[in-house]
């Protein structure tokens, strides 16, 4: 009996941890998150919750982040969120072809997209 009790209340325990991790709404997020998180606001309540709980891990390391880090990690969430769900997932699989190339040639490629992106500002 004494065993039963126990498992139940790990098992309660446990299981409303992982629904208020999974329900983490706008307004309940703190000031620092809402802070690293402000681009996101409007969709906030709307992503999966996979992308919440990643993000949530993000903004973890915001407080740390110098000044210039965090307008950069500001102006780069706010592109990041403008993307159609289309874009994102373009630009996901963009990110894991570049991680299968060799360290050593990651700086032509990134010359060359550089190259590439100032011919189409052209």
């Amino acid at each position: 009996m004494k065993r039963a009790v126990i498992a139940l209340a790990l098992f309660i325990a446990l299981n409303s941890q992982a629904i208020s991790a999974d329900t983490e709404h706008w307004n309940t997020l703190s000031q620092n998150q809402r802070e690293a998180l402000a681009p996101m606001s409007m969709q906030w309540d709307d992503l999966p919750k996979a992308q919440r709980h990643h993000l949530l891990n993000v903004a973890k390391h915001f407080p740390n982040l110098s000044q210039t880090e965090k307008q950069r990690f500001l102006s780069r969430l706010e592109a990041w969120s403008k993307l159609t769900p289309e874009q994102r997932q373009a630009a996901r699989d963009k990110y894991r072809a570049f991680s299968t190339i060799p360290e050593e040639k990651r700086e032509q490629v990134r010359q060359m997209i550089k190259r590439e992106q100032e011919e189409k500002q052209r």
